[in-house]
């Protein structure tokens, strides 16, 4: 997902200070009884990629935007085809095959140790232009990480290829719900769309006309299959302050119910949010247009619990970041890289202007057991 890099109207902010990466190791621990944990930075910063977990020792970040700049200002933005293996026991990183086409925003979840890649954003031209100016590409691929090699497989069928969806697992099947087709300096859409992809027979499979479309559009969301349940949270319905605070969710045994939509809503609407299940709970983390803060990130976490359907504050990030995407393995929950500013509000520090700041901080939510 989640997902974004959106170079809009300009609204030029002005700060002398701003937020930097914790140093590794830092840890805190609040009223919630969880703990943020530093981990090793990625080698290389960036921020609308995708992650996912290949096995319980193996994290691999694919694809995304990379920065053009020094440490303080992004003067501009690239798609890149990188793909980097963090491994969890030894808390290392080492590089893997590219994707097979440069990719931001990408659809992607991992079945029986291979990880499927089911299209996303991609640059308009080549060479690309210095802003975000990006359409959907149905493009799909499957990965194996023992040959290292990616494969080619059944594209989305034409008028569904998006980005920034979110995607779950049920099974052998893959469901990618919502997300955008286009994102530039003018237009960002959301779509409704939900489409389902078997990985047993590689091809596209439709789901009933009643579950086909969530209940309004949404991009830049968080969510996950939990049990037999789909939810998608959060997220942006058209531009990139259209942000909502809505939890929808469909029960993948009985499709034919259609999509419901819960009365407790996330305690802050955002898009650009990303988030992750442990247990019985969902928990979102960060997001972007804020207007209280002089970036425009929501420090937030906050966790859904699906029974009794409540919400709750957690402890705030200790980095904040936007356009990230989150991933659980065990009781920690893994947030590499994402965005320090929101992206397309220039921040002006020292005299110097900056249009968006990829990091490559890495830490984990961990969950006490």
């Amino acid at each position: 997902m989640q997902l974004l890099l959106f170079i809009g109207g300009l609204t030029l902010l002005s700060t002398t200070s701003f937020a930097a990466a914790a140093p590794k190791g830092y840890q805190t621990q609040g009223e919630d009884r969880n703990r943020w944990v530093n981990l090793t930075s990625l080698p290389t910063p960036r921020q609308e990629h995708t992650t996912v977990a290949v096995d319980n020792n193996t994290i691999a970040v694919l694809g995304g935007v990379e920065r053009i700049g020094n440490d303080s200002v992004q003067l501009r933005v690239f798609t890149t085809n990188l793909v980097e293996l963090y491994d969890i026991p030894s808390d290392t990183w080492r590089t893997a095959a590219p994707l097979p086409i440069k990719l931001n925003h990408p659809n992607s979840a991992v079945v029986n140790g291979r990880i499927y890649l089911l299209g996303g954003l991609v640059d308009t031209q080549e060479p690309p232009t210095a802003e975000a100016d990006w359409i959907a590409t149905g493009k799909s691929y499957v990965y194996d990480l023992d040959a290292n090699a990616w494969a080619e497989v059944a594209p989305m069928p034409t008028g569904t290829e998006r980005g920034s969806a979110v995607v779950g697992v049920h099974g052998e099947m893959i469901y990618v719900a919502g997300g955008m087709t286009v994102l530039n300096l003018v237009n960002q859409d959301a779509s409704t769309t939900v489409t389902a992809f078997n990985t047993t027979s590689l091809q596209w499979q439709r789901v009933p006309s009643i579950a086909a479309n969530i209940p309004e559009g949404r991009q830049h969301a968080a969510g996950a299959v939990v049990g037999d349940t789909l939810y998608v949270v959060g997220g942006r319905w058209y531009e990139r302050t259209n942000v909502r605070d809505t939890v929808f969710s469909l029960n993948l045994l009985n499709q034919i119910a259609g999509w419901r939509t819960s009365p407790s809503h996330m305690p802050t609407a955002r898009g650009g949010v990303t988030g992750g299940v442990v247990g019985s709970s969902f928990f979102a983390f960060g997001g972007e247009c804020n207007p209280n803060t002089s970036n425009g990130i929501y420090p937030q976490a906050e966790t859904y619990d699906f029974e009794p359907k409540e919400w709750k504050r957690l402890n705030d990030m200790p980095v904040p970041r936007h356009g990230t995407a989150a991933v659980a393995v065990g009781n920690r929950i893994y947030i590499p890289g994402g965005g320090l500013q929101q992206d397309g509000v220039p921040i002006e520090r020292n005299g110097v202007v900056s249009y968006g700041q990829a990091t490559a901080h890495f830490d984990a939510y961990e969950i006490e057991n």
